[in-house]
């Protein structure tokens, strides 16, 4: 039970991180008129996630997770689940008729909940 809950705790911490940034985005967005570059998007939303996993290590020095093998299963399926939430969340955004970012999307959700992950994974105490 107690593995489950530190699961259940490092996908909370990268999933509201991720609605934080997707918030932030949509709050500005109508200033993003030109679509960016995917690559260079790719890059940015790999940066954010990085930026983000390190400030998360101020507020939570430890991972939750302390089971070495599961940390490192972490890294793979937290990220997708993150990525496929984001998605799902873009798919509501759309049927509403709402503008959907770039972060609403499977692939630029993943990359940025790795990016957190991995972070968090190499530099926490």
């Amino acid at each position: 039970m107690e593995i489950l809950v530190e699961i259940l705790a490092e996908f909370l911490i990268q999933i509201l991180g991720e609605a934080m940034i997707e918030l932030g985005f949509h709050s500005i967005g109508e200033t993003f008129r030109r679509p960016a570059n995917p690559w260079l998007a790719s890059i940015g939303f790999c940066l954010l996630g990085a930026l983000l996993g390190g400030l998360s290590l101020l507020v939570f020095p430890t991972h939750f997770i302390s089971v070495g093998y599961i940390r490192l299963i972490n890294i793979l399926v937290i990220p997708v689940a993150v990525g496929l939430s984001m998605a799902l969340l873009g798919v509501w955004r759309e049927n509403r008729g709402d503008p959907v970012l770039r972060i609403d999307r499977f692939s630029f959700g993943y990359l940025f909940a790795l990016l957190f992950a991995l972070v968090r994974f190499l530099f926490d105490d």
